[in-house]
């Protein structure tokens, strides 16, 4: 008798039908030649709290983006053979999660990322078999986390969050000791919102960054 692997739960059937034609924060078309190519990886799972999304917090100490809460992915290298190959390979360096496990659902809109010159393309996985998963790199992962969607539609841990300067950078989420902010709950927002997972919240809860925040976000 052959196993079959488990087939993508049905909470996903409606986020599966919407990936392709997600419209992505983005907010400026990459000049001719100066995109760098990336990818990101959305990793759902189905954990002791229910449905959940991984993600990272990166390293302090790096150089760009430090200390910043992210899904696991990177710069795509040639071996990679694209954009599913760059984000599998990044989810095992920097989470643990092991490829085979994995299936990909989709992959979703190209968005450009002027700040750090990134074309970045998110691709969408169901963890058919999760692994033990881990820091990668301590010089460049800091913390991976397994974050339940219940969690991250909770509007009490909602918020907008502001700049100094006033400027507002849009959602924000406060799960597991981490601020998500920025790239990252953007997109995350939209995920959410393809899903049919996102609740009604506050968006006048609004909040300055946190000083620690400031101080690592001005490396880049």
């Amino acid at each position: 008798m052959t196993d079959h692997p488990p087939p993508v739960p049905a909470w996903l059937d409606r986020f599966r039908a919407a990936a392709p034609h997600l419209t992505v924060p983005s907010v400026l078309e990459p000049p001719d030649g100066e995109a760098r190519a990336a990818a990101v990886l959305i990793l759902f799972g189905e954990g002791p709290e229910g449905p959940d999304i991984l993600l990272t917090e990166r390293a302090a100490t790096l150089a760009a983006h430090a200390g910043q809460p992210a899904f696991p992915g990177g710069r795509i290298d040639p071996e990679d053979d694209g954009p599913v190959g760059a984000a599998l390979r990044e989810a095992w360096e920097e989470a643990g999660v092991r490829p085979a496990g994995v299936d990909v659902m989709a992959t979703l809109p190209e968005l450009y990322l002027p700040h750090s010159r990134h074309l970045v393309t998110p691709v969408a996985a169901w963890w058919r078999e999760p692994s033990d998963i881990a820091p990668g790199h301590p010089g460049e992962v800091a913390m991976v986390a397994r974050v339940p969607i219940a969690e991250l539609v909770d509007p009490a841990n909602r918020l907008t969050v502001r700049h100094p300067s006033g400027l507002r950078f849009g959602p924000a989420f406060r799960v597991r000791g981490m601020l998500v902010w920025g790239f990252t709950a953007g997109l995350l927002t939209q995920v959410l919102d393809a899903g049919g997972w996102n609740r009604p919240w506050n968006a006048d809860h609004v909040e300055d960054l946190p000083s620690e925040v400031l101080d690592l976000a001005a490396r880049d």
